[in-house]
């Protein structure tokens, strides 16, 4: 029986592990698939059966035994708990309005701080995709048995690539005893030279993926802004507060508020994470996602456009690109290289693999416009 960097059998769950679910954001680069009624989180973006937020939940059960908070809009709770029967009531946390990760986190730190003394949670968004679940295990494993030590620990994706559209990590002097380096600094997005030099110097993605003891990240957010940390323990002290304090809590991301200044402070390791990871930022990814031998979809045939959804309904002629028939009718792309024709039946998306970063622009123009019944 393999064994995981923490002692347990692989096939147990880590002690005292809990998964905490940030789910929140539109996907504004996925309209008109991703709403904010049906955000990705809540869709099968890959033809599996399950939406990315039970894929996320599904990949970290075995590691935590089913321990879970899942923090969403209070817009979502509903559908959320709809997607996620196995969880409780007091498992699914709404939060009154969007005040960014550090809340959202900062507040279900607070709450497993009361809950299990012994806890360690690990933040993963609700929307990424992962492919190799036994070397995500494994990472996870690692970062579990630092976090146990007493350090904010963060997953290091390892880059496909030198991209711009992701911050990095420099990863610093090995931890004795720990499958974890010191980070010697956070760096945000750089420029293409910039990312190829970072590549090359062994820099790591910045997924936003963290494992701490509850009480650590408070007592770090703490260090820089102690009423923030107040109010957050407040609140789980006294849940009725909720609605009345949030909206005085800093809206500010994760990254900001503790990981930057901790680790200036020499207080986070980072764990190499090599288990294919994609946050689904735009229809390129997507159709990447699937035509790379994703979990459903698969590619439209010799030289065709992938197909997200009823293969039926796309019909191609010399053809590339990505087509999703969402809205139930006839779809037919002739002649036209890496395309993007996303079908939902009250809209409709054109555009290239090349220019789908652009997409968020449209949905600005339609809130712009009093258009709110189509985002």
């Amino acid at each position: 029986m393999t064994q995981t960097s923490a002692g347990a059998p692989a096939d147990q769950p880590l002690e005292s592990f809990w998964a905490v679910v940030p789910a929140g954001g539109a996907g504004t680069r996925l309209w008109p698939l991703s709403r904010q009624g049906a955000p990705k989180f809540l869709l099968d973006l890959t033809g599996a059966g399950r939406t990315l937020l039970q894929a996320t939940l599904d990949r970290l059960d075995p590691l935590t035994g089913g321990r879970a908070l899942v923090v969403t809009g209070a817009a979502h709770r509903d559908a959320v708990v709809a997607q996620l029967p196995a969880l409780g009531a007091e498992d699914v946390v709404a939060e009154p309005s969007a005040r960014d990760s550090m809340a959202a986190i900062g507040l279900a730190a607070a709450l497993l701080e009361r809950r299990d003394p012994e806890a360690v949670m690990g933040s993963f968004a609700a929307d990424h995709v992962i492919t190799d679940q036994e070397a995500f295990r494994a990472a996870v494993s690692a970062a579990h048995a630092a976090a146990r030590e007493g350090w904010l620990v963060t997953i290091g994706i390892e880059p496909t690539g030198p991209a711009t559209g992701f911050g990095y990590v420099r990863p610093g002097e090995p931890l004795p005893g720990l499958e974890a380096r010191q980070v010697a600094e956070f760096v945000e997005k750089p420029s293409a030279e910039v990312a190829t030099a970072y590549v090359e110097a062994g820099y790591r993605w910045n997924a936003g993926m963290f494992v701490v003891r509850p009480s650590v990240l408070l007592d770090l957010l703490a260090d820089s802004d102690p009423e923030f940390a107040a109010a957050l323990r407040g609140i789980a002290a006294d849940p009725t507060t909720l609605e009345d304090v949030w909206g005085t809590l800093p809206k500010i991301a994760i990254d900001h508020a503790v990981a930057e200044p901790a680790a200036a402070r020499g207080k986070v390791a980072v764990v190499p994470g090599g288990f294919g990871w994609d946050d689904v930022g735009d229809f390129a990814s997507l159709g990447d996602l699937l035509g790379a031998g994703g979990a459903g979809g698969g590619a439209g045939g010799a030289g065709g456009p992938v197909v997200l959804g009823d293969r039926a309904l796309v019909r191609s002629v010399d053809s590339t690109g990505l087509v999703v028939p969402a809205g139930g009718r006839t779809v037919a792309v002739v002649g036209l290289d890496d395309v993007v024709v996303v079908d939902t039946g009250d809209a409709l998306l054109v555009t290239t693999r090349a220019r789908a970063q652009e997409v968020k622009s449209i949905v600005a123009a339609l809130k712009e416009d009093g258009h709110d019944e189509l985002v």
